[in-house]
């Protein structure tokens, strides 16, 4: 018998069925990917995680929150987004959570591993069982909620927190055709959260090493000493910044910056291995500054072929007694020194200049002399106190100038630290600084005595 012809009216609505079905997948793929781009676009999770919420409110949910466990298995609530901005004052929701332990809390639940959950009935929040459960029903109270979807963030079997997802009828509602989207969702939220925290272990043991390599200061002697090494606080990098000081044999103090190109832990690692080339060259040869990384040159081409790095080798010394202390230096395309004299003016070192290492071992690297005034200050640095994207150097260079020439009479330990939080807090790079400061000039004896009479 053959099969009744479907009417023009029927064929038009399964028509629109398909359209309506394509567009639905379209529409969640799209989310998808939004979510996905917001996550990837950013190594702060905080930020992460309120790019995320503002994807899917209000194409999802007319609100959205995240909550996650710390390594010590306290719940926190990360970020709440709303439709309406207004309603929400800054961290007003936001903040760590009562424990989740025996909680009644669907939120409590969801980080025990059920879920994804579709939550249509509400208790008053008078009628809470618990702490959490009554800061989840305020929130659900005061926002505004019918319907709510709340998934566990699972990753490597391991759940790190809940996303909540919430509509009111007015809205349409959440059905259970949510739910593996909400659930999708979750399990890329719960990816990003897990590799921001192996990516801040990973900074943080980079970080670790570098400072365990950078070296104590000679604290003997007439001359002062300061340093300070800070991490890009903008991206928590590490990299291979570093300085040294040490005494030679016949007295001279050595002062060194340097900055090994990259900023993973393979440069800190390669920093360490320029230190203490550096360190083994000085102490053996004892030669001037350009001789000493002329010789580093040659040995980063024999062991380093493909590594570059930037470096200041410098030397002071005081020749005889009531002469003035002298800088000797030679500088490989890293950034002059300063010299910061104790009325406040302020002087770049530009002479004893050659490219930076690791590009042309044979080239001959040359240094220079500098007198240095009693109760003076000389500042070495690495590009990341000075360095700005979008801004000329020379920009960089007079900032530097203008806030050294301000902390001239300063203490040099106060001296370095107000120069770190001055300038270092925009940085996108780390930083090291070293510093020493010239003694003032004493009358002898005998000088004074003439005077009197």
């Amino acid at each position: 018998m053959a099969s009744k012809p479907h009417s023009h009216d029927e064929r038009t609505e399964a028509v629109h069925d398909v359209d309506r079905a394509v567009q639905h997948a379209l529409d969640r793929l799209t989310l998808l990917t939004n979510a996905s781009e917001a996550l990837a676009s950013t190594l702060d999770i905080d930020e992460g995680l309120r790019r995320l919420c503002r994807t899917v409110v209000p194409g999802l949910a007319d609100w959205c929150a995240v909550d996650l466990l710390d390594e010590r298995g306290r719940l926190c609530r990360q970020v709440v987004e709303h439709r309406e901005p207004d309603l929400l004052s800054p961290g007003l929701y936001e903040g760590e959570l009562p424990p989740a332990e025996k909680s009644a809390a669907s939120v409590a639940r969801a980080l025990r591993g059920a879920g994804p959950l579709l939550v249509t009935t509400f208790t008053a929040p008078a009628g809470a069982a618990d702490p959490l459960h009554a800061r989840e029903l305020e929130l659900f109270d005061h926002l505004g909620a019918d319907t709510v979807v709340i998934a566990p963030l699972r990753a490597r079997r391991q759940v790190l927190g809940a996303l909540t997802l919430a509509r009111t009828e007015a809205t349409g509602g959440l059905g259970e055709d949510s739910l593996p989207l909400a659930e999708d969702l979750a399990h890329r939220v719960a990816l990003a959260v897990e590799n921001a925290r192996l990516h801040g272990e990973v900074q943080h043991t980079g970080e670790r090493i570098q400072r365990s390599l950078l070296p104590d200061l000679p604290i003997d002697g007439p001359l002062e000493l300061a340093a300070r090494y800070q991490p890009a606080l903008a991206t928590n990098q590490v990299g291979g910044d570093w300085y040294d000081s040490f005494v030679l044999p016949g007295g001279a103090m050595t002062l060194i910056i340097g900055d090994v190109a990259g900023h993973d832990l393979q440069a800190t690692v390669a920093m360490s291995h320029m230190r203490n080339m550096l360190r083994g060259i000085a102490a053996d040869r004892k030669e001037p500054p350009g001789k000493i990384l002329g010789r580093l040159d040659a040995a980063i081409g024999i062991l380093y072929p493909h590594r570059t790095l930037t470096c200041i080798y410098a030397l002071v010394e005081k020749p005889a007694e009531a002469q003035p202390w002298k800088l000797q230096y030679a500088a490989a395309g890293h950034p002059t020194p300063l010299l910061i004299t104790a009325e406040g003016d302020t002087r770049f070192l530009t002479e004893g200049r050659s490219m930076l290492l690791g590009v042309e071992p044979t080239q001959r690297r040359s240094d220079a002399t500098e007198v240095l005034p009693w109760n003076s200050t000389v500042l070495f640095y690495t590009d990341g106190l000075i360095e700005r994207r979008a801004e000329d150097l020379d920009r960089g260079g007079a900032r530097l100038r203008q806030h050294a020439a301000a902390l001239a009479q300063e203490p040099l330990e106060s001296f370095c630290d107000e120069l770190l939080s001055g300038l270092a807090e925009a940085s996108n790079d780390d930083v090291a600084l070293i510093a020493v400061r010239i003694p003032p000039r004493h009358e002898s004896p005998e000088s004074a005595t003439a005077t009197s009479d």
